[in-house]
C-alpha cells in the first residue's frame, strides 16, 4: 500500500480505553487533597464519604425509592458474585452470556455452584443470545453492555413484566451512559473504572425491594466466601448500605469517584452523560461509515452498544485472512498508534475478534474521536504496508 502523511491534528486526550476508562474533562490530582488519607476505613470522616458516594450514585442514576445502594470489593466483578452467590439457588436461572465476562457468571452458575434448574444461552462474535427464552419462573441473570463484545440488549420487552424471579445484571459499562430502565431491574453492579473514569478494585451493587426481600428470606445451602456476604448473624448487613464497608476501601479512589459524580450533576447530571455518549458514538460512526476498511462488528444495530465500540476489519484482502494475521495488523496498529500518543488502548478485548475497540463513554470528547480517524486511517495503512 502507497505510504501516507501523518494527521496534523492529534486527540487532545488519546485514551480511549474500555477500562480504566479516561478522567472526565478538567480533571486534576490537585482536585483530590481532601481525600480522607491517613484515616480508618472506619472513621466517621471516611464512613460520612463512602455514605456521600453511595448517595450521589443513587441520585444520578435516578434509582426508583426503595432501592439500596453498596459498596464493595473486587470491582464489578466482586459485586456481581456476592449476588450470584448470594441470590441464587431458590428458583431456576436463565443465564445469557455473549462476551468472556458474561462467561464467568454463566460459570459460575453452571460450574461452582452447579445449579440444576439451569438453562444457558449463549453467543459470541458480536451476536446476542435469544432473549426470547427467558422463563417467567426464574432468575435471569445478564450483562446489560457487554464491553469486550460491544453488542448490549437491544431492549427489556424480553422481561417478564410479572416475572417471578430476580434479574441479576451486570451493567458496569451501561451505568452513567446508557438508560436503563429500572422495572425490569432487582440487582445492578457495576465498576468507578468504566464510565466514570474511576479507579479499580472498587464496585457497587444496588437492590430493589424484591431482592433485599429474597437476602432477608432465603439462605444458599452453599459457603460464601467473606468478601460475597451480604448478610450477617444479624440478618441482612445494614451497614454495608451505610457506608461501612466489608474490606478496607481506598479512600484516594473514593475522593476520585465522588469527584466525577460531582462533575456529571454538574454536567447536567444522568441525561447529559447519556448525551454525550451518543454525540460521541455518531462522531465515530460517521467516520465508520465513510471508511471502507472497517465496519460495525455487531451488525444489528439495536443491539449495537455506544459506549465500548467494537469493530472489524472490513477489506476483503484482510478478512481472507486468518484471525491471527488480522491481530498481526491490529497490534502493530495498536503500537504505531501508542508510539505516536495519538490512540492508546484501543485493540479490543483479547478473547475478541481482530479489529478496534474503542471507548464513547460520556468522559470522552467528540473532538478527540474527531481527530481520531484519521490518525487511525494512517495506522492501517502503514500496518499493512509491514505485513
Amino acid at each position: 500500500m502507497n505510504e501516507t502523511a501523518k494527521p496534523h491534528l492529534r486527540p487532545f486526550d488519546p485514551r480511549f480505553s474500555c477500562g480504566p476508562t479516561k478522567k472526565h474533562p478538567g480533571w486534576s490530582l490537585d482536585q483530590l487533597s481532601n481525600a480522607a488519607l491517613g484515616r480508618s476505613h472506619r472513621s466517621a470522616l471516611a464512613v460520612s464519604k463512602l455514605r456521600e458516594a453511595i448517595d450521589r450514585t443513587m441520585a444520578l442514576l435516578e434509582v426508583p425509592e426503595g432501592f439500596r445502594g453498596a459498596i464493595l470489593g473486587g470491582s464489578d466483578t466482586g459485586a456481581m458474585e456476592a449476588a450470584i452467590w448470594s441470590l441464587l439457588g431458590e428458583r431456576p436461572v436463565d443465564v445469557f452470556a455473549w462476551d468472556t465476562f458474561g462467561a464467568r457468571w454463566l460459570k459460575d452458575v453452571r460450574d461452582e455452584l452447579k445449579l440444576k434448574d439451569a438453562n444457558v444461552h449463549e453467543a459470541r462474535g458480536g451476536l446476542t443470545p435469544d432473549f426470547s427464552k427467558a422463563r417467567k419462573n426464574a432468575d435471569i441473570v445478564f450483562t446489560w453492555n457487554a464491553t469486550a463484545a460491544g453488542a448490549m440488549i437491544p431492549d427489556t420487552d424480553w422481561i417478564p413484566d410479572e416475572r417471578e424471579g430476580l434479574t441479576l445484571v451486570d451493567a458496569t459499562s451501561a451505568a452513567f451512559a446508557l438508560e436503563l430502565d429500572w422495572s425490569k431491574i432487582d440487582v445492578l453492579t457495576f465498576s468507578w473504572q468504566k464510565a466514570m473514569g474511576g479507579e479499580a478494585q472498587h464496585g457497587m451493587i444496588i437492590l430493589s425491594p424484591r431482592a433485599i426481600e429474597r437476602l432477608k428470606t432465603y439462605t444458599p445451602s452453599w459457603p460464601i466466601p467473606r468478601m460475597m456476604q451480604l448478610k450477617n448473624a444479624d440478618g441482612l448487613n445494614e451497614g454495608l448500605f451505610e457506608g461501612k464497608t466489608l474490606n478496607t476501601v481506598s479512600l484516594l479512589s473514593t475522593e476520585d469517584y465522588l469527584l466525577s459524580l460531582k462533575w456529571a450533576a454538574k454536567e447536567g447530571g444522568l441525561a447529559a452523560l447519556i448525551a454525550r455518549t451518543r454525540k460521541n458514538f455518531a462522531v465515530l460512526s460517521n467516520w465508520v461509515a465513510a471508511t471502507p476498511w472497517i465496519d460495525f462488528l455487531v451488525e444489528d444495530t439495536a443491539s449495537r452498544s455506544p459506549v465500548s465500540v467494537t469493530l472489524k476489519f472490513a477489506d476483503p484482502d484482510v478478512t481472507a485472512m486468518s484471525q491471527e494475521e488480522q491481530w498481526a495488523i491490529t497490534r502493530k496498529m495498536a503500537s504505531l498508534l501508542d508510539r505516536e500518543n495519538a490512540a492508546l488502548d484501543v485493540a479490543p478485548h483479547v478473547s475478541g475478534v481482530a479489529g478496534l475497540r474503542i471507548w464513547c463513554g460520556p468522559t470522552i470528547e467528540a473532538d478527540d474521536l474527531a481527530a481520531l480517524g484519521p490518525w487511525l486511517d494512517w495506522a492501517y495503512v502503514e500496518a499493512r504496508r509491514a505485513d
